[in-house]
């Protein structure tokens, strides 16, 4: 646990970002989530509410753990942009993931940048 005022350096923050990621991607993202987020595939509700809702919430994560909310935003549309690519078969889950984490290095570059931020 940090101590009050104490900041994370880069690579922490780049750290739990990635943690993050993996979170939402593998532990909240249901097989429902996963299947219906993408066009043609939704049953239950329609694709873009389920896309929306899991690119959210790492918006909410990359909001959360940089302090900057206007990236958990750039997050949240950049996730379900990368996630639309996948879902049009245009890249697999390595390009997918590698996407995913290489804005999170963005991110902390960008976090720095705030004031507030990490």
């Amino acid at each position: 646990m940090l101590a009050a005022g104490q900041a994370l350096s880069g690579l922490e923050l780049f750290l739990l970002l990635a943690m993050g990621h993996f979170v939402g991607d593998f532990g909240l993202q249901s097989d429902r989530m996963a299947v219906e987020k993408c066009p043609g595939r939704d049953v239950t509700l329609p694709w873009p509410w389920w896309l929306a809702a899991h690119a959210g919430i790492h918006g909410f994560f990359v909001a959360l753990l940089t302090g900057v909310v206007w990236l958990g935003l750039a997050e949240w549309i950049v996730h379900a942009l990368i996630d639309s690519g996948k879902c049009r078969g245009s890249y697999g889950l390595r390009v997918d993931q590698a996407l995913h984490l290489g804005c999170k290095g963005l991110w902390v570059a960008l976090a720095f940048g705030f004031p507030g931020g990490a």
